[in-house]
């Protein structure tokens, strides 16, 4: 985490004058340095988890690919089958009842100009539905939103054109971070926020499908902060991820075709509405899918492309971490599943 350029991007982009920038510049670089020697420097590599889950169910393996920065890869967790890699791929095998082969390029540190890189190793599998996961860093070391939104709808776009449904959680909510104090606080969650509104409406007109994850472990992380974090108070438990697969499962089904799910865990109060509206919408309702719509057969209204919101029930709950690895099949609960095959490190 590059808090120096945090600090220094609030200090320039505060917009005050005079005394008030000083004291307001001085007061945020304090904080971003204390931030950082609070927030360890990533270490060894989280665990992969790659292969197939539900080895004996019938058809042809769904291939799911897992691109983006740290939180996609799982970093803060020790076992293959706790990073949201596993949980879902596990997931989409339960309920659909097919094997999944799941392969992670996601890279701790990431940025969302990284993406490309990803993208080019992953199209040589031909996946059937990538799950990206990329935002915080991009708020961290103050990337502009248009430099990073570009990055990431080519990264949709070159996918979809593969033939690959896309689902992007987007920029989660770095004021939950208790380490980072108030004003940069506030500051980071304006940034991500912003950065998660201008990711939705780039990935759904690219023909991706969103899900906002927001300030989603905020209020469990108040509540239990040990349970819902990892050691270093910055990246998800396998709790944590838990929760974030939970979310996107739902979005994942569905975008991967299923019928049923479609009709599933829905929200009486979903709605149609344009998509920068819904943009704004989501960014601040955490766990809010939104996917492009129609309104009387047209894509689009006086505002702009219409896009349908949806609040999706979770189908799993927390994984328990101290029972074995087994290989995962229909009637194996989410938490004992593991990938058949080799893990590579």
């Amino acid at each position: 985490m590059n808090t120096w350029k945090v600090a220094k991007a609030a200090a320039v982009g505060a917009g005050l004058a005079g005394a008030t920038v000083v004291v307001s510049a001085g007061v945020i670089v304090g904080q971003a340095k204390a931030a950082r020697r609070v927030i360890p420097q990533a270490e060894a590599p989280p665990p992969r988890g790659d292969g197939v889950y539900g080895p004996r169910l019938p058809g042809k393996p769904i291939t799911m690919v897992v691109l983006g920065d740290s939180s996609a890869a799982g970093y803060g967790v020790h076992r293959p089958r706790e990073t949201p890699g596993a949980m879902l791929a596990t997931g989409v095998s339960r309920r659909l009842r097919r094997p999944v082969r799941l392969h992670r390029y996601a890279v701790v540190g990431a940025m969302s100009a990284g993406l490309g890189r990803q993208v080019e190793a992953a199209l040589e599998v031909e996946p059937d539905v990538a799950i990206i996961l990329v935002g915080g860093n991009d708020v961290t070391h103050r990337a502009t939103t248009s430099t990073a939104v570009r990055h990431l709808v080519n990264a949709v776009r070159d996918l979809r054109a593969a033939g690959a449904e896309v689902v992007v959680g987007t920029c989660p909510d770095l004021g939950t971070i208790r380490p980072i104090k108030p004003p940069l606080r506030w500051l980071t969650r304006y940034w991500s926020r912003q950065l998660a509104a201008a990711q939705t409406v780039a990935v759904v007109e690219a023909g991706g499908w969103t899900v906002s994850l927001g300030d989603l472990l905020g209020p469990r992380f108040s509540a239990e902060p040990t349970r819902f974090f990892s050691w270093d108070h910055f990246h998800p438990s396998a709790d944590g991820y838990a929760v974030a697969a939970a979310a996107l499962l739902p979005t994942v089904l569905a975008a991967l075709g299923a019928a049923e799910e479609r009709r599933v865990g829905l929200a009486a109060d979903e709605s149609v509405r344009s998509l920068p509206r819904a943009a704004q919408e989501a960014a601040r309702q955490p766990g809010t899918e939104v996917s492009g719509a129609q309104v009387a057969g047209r894509d689009r209204g006086p505002e702009g492309r219409w896009a349908q919101l949806r609040r999706r029930s979770a189908w799993f709950g927390h994984p328990r971490t101290d029972e074995p690895e087994t290989p995962v099949d229909a009637a194996v609960p989410l938490e004992r599943s593991v990938p058949s095959g080799t893990e590579r490190d």
